[in-house]
Formats: C-alpha cells, sequence, structure tokens
C-alpha cells in the first residue's frame, strides 16, 4: 500500500501527496514492467487514491472516469494555457480586453466590456466604479465559463448577474498564479435578474440547510418559484459539467447568500453541495 499524505487548504478536497518510499511498496506486476510504464501505473494509484479520499472527505463529491473528466467544459478550460483561453474568447466572440495593471495571482487577466448571449456579468458597485475596479478582473479560463454559464442562463431569460467578486487581490507578497479568487479563477453570484424584472436573489429565496443535498435523488430543494429556478439553473450547470465547484447555501454560512462557481486547472472531480 502507498504511504500518503494528506494536505487540507480551506474547504478544498484533501491533496495528496506520496510519500518516499513511492514505488518499494507497489504490487510485484507493476514492479517488473518498464520505469516509463511504471511511473504511469503509480500516477494512475496516486489519482485512484485521491479520488477515493475526497470522496470520503465530502460525499457529493464525483469523481468520475478521467477519459470523461477531460472533455468537459470544465477541465478543457481550466487546464488551457493563456494564449490559448484568449484566442478561444475570441472565437467566441466574447466582448473583453486584457488587463494590464498589476494582477499578481492572476495568470491570464481580463476584463469584461459587454454582455455574454445577452446577460450582463458584474459587481454591485455603482457603474462608474466598475470600469477601474479590480473586483470586476477574471481570468480569461473564468470567462469561458460564464460565456457557458451566461447560454444556460439566456435559457432562463435572465439579463443581469451581480456578483459579490470575482478577483480578490492576495497579499502584496505574493508573486505565484493563485487559484479561486486571488488568482480570479472563482465568482461569487448573488442576483440574477430576469428579462420580465423577476429577481432570483440566492440571500432571500435560498434558504440554507448545511449538509443537504444540492441536485441529484434526495436533494432539498428551495420551496418557492424563485428558489427552485434557482435550483434548476445550479443543477443544469452542473450536468453540462461548467464548473469545477459549484457551493450552495447548503455547502455552509459563509455561502448563505451566494452561488460559489470556481474552475481549477488539474482538478479531476467535480463538487456540487
Amino acid at each position: 500500500m502507498i504511504a500518503i499524505m494528506l494536505v487540507r487548504r480551506g474547504n478544498a478536497p484533501p491533496r495528496i501527496l506520496p510519500r518516499s518510499p513511492w514505488f518499494v511498496n507497489l504490487p510485484p506486476l507493476v514492479r517488473r514492467i518498464g520505469t516509463a510504464r511504471r511511473l504511469t501505473a503509480l500516477v494512475a494509484l496516486a489519482l485512484a487514491s485521491v479520488a477515493s479520499t475526497a470522496q470520503a472527505s465530502n460525499p457529493y463529491l464525483e469523481a468520475p472516469p478521467f477519459a470523461q473528466v477531460k472533455t468537459t467544459p470544465a477541465y478543457e478550460h481550466a487546464n488551457l494555457d493563456g494564449e490559448a483561453a484568449i484566442a478561444e474568447l475570441s472565437h467566441r466572440g466574447v466582448p473583453f480586453v486584457r488587463v494590464a495593471e498589476d494582477t499578481r495571482g492572476v495568470r491570464t487577466p481580463v476584463r469584461l466590456t459587454g454582455p455574454l448571449h445577452g446577460v450582463s456579468v458584474h459587481s454591485a458597485l455603482p457603474e462608474k466604479q466598475r470600469k477601474d475596479s479590480p473586483y470586476e478582473i477574471l481570468d480569461a479560463r473564468l470567462a469561458l465559463a460564464l460565456d457557458d454559464f451566461c447560454a444556460l442562463l439566456a435559457e432562463h431569460d435572465v439579463v443581469e448577474v451581480v456578483h459579490y467578486t470575482m478577483y480578490r487581490p492576495p497579499p502584496k507578497s505574493v508573486d505565484a498564479p493563485q487559484f479561486r479568487h486571488p488568482g480570479a479563477l472563482a465568482i461569487d453570484a448573488a442576483i440574477f435578474k430576469k428579462k420580465d424584472g423577476t429577481t432570483l436573489n440566492v440571500n432571500s429565496d435560498w434558504p440554507s440547510a448545511v449538509g443537504a443535498k444540492t441536485c441529484g435523488s434526495g436533494a432539498r430543494v428551495p420551496g418557492s418559484a424563485h428558489g427552485k429556478e434557482l435550483s434548476a439553473i445550479v443543477c443544469e450547470a452542473s450536468r453540462r459539467r461548467i464548473f469545477t465547484y459549484m457551493l450552495t447555501p447548503h455547502f455552509d454560512a459563509h455561502h448563505a447568500d451566494h452561488l460559489h462557481l470556481e474552475v481549477k486547472p488539474g482538478v479531476r472531480w467535480f463538487l456540487v453541495n
């Protein structure tokens, strides 16, 4: 059995790092094959252990076979290099500009300059302040995920999304690429406005039930019509694998008033909670 070490950051699924010696305890068949194949086998075993342990830490985490994961929008977008992500945004006709100012922690910073599929995505700041606000910055990979998400929102006649934050500048000492909000790879979406003036508000329309299931059989669906629609949007986005992580008011008290939607490179599982 391979010895492992669990490393947890915040509320993310635990990272599992193999401890040395790294292959002395592998099965005899694995030891007999060549070095390259041995490394491949080790990686496969380690990833299987990661998925198994991560699932044990959160029963709502899904770890499909990698052959399925690698074809999902979330995985494909999160793992693009910067120029490929920019090229895909341009190919889609997404309205954006690249950001030149200090955006430490963000690999490929951009700003949206118009709606996505007719859906405006912006912070709660007054319009005049948004142009220069760091909270309107997002990584190009998140922009691709939001383009897919807004196509879904348009099916629900949503025309505006108000978020609390996307980019949260990390400490000045940070100079390496970051994940989640410090890397501008996540959005906290709070309010969804529709064509007819209806407002779907996560805070008031989705009562928190920490620990409850969000999607699928046995899910705890909000009772109001607005809450049901928010739940339907989240679960359809999950089925389409638009995001790596989707955290709702059912996750914990900190998410009682928004939906945390995130893409993360290198991750081979999905979480909707």
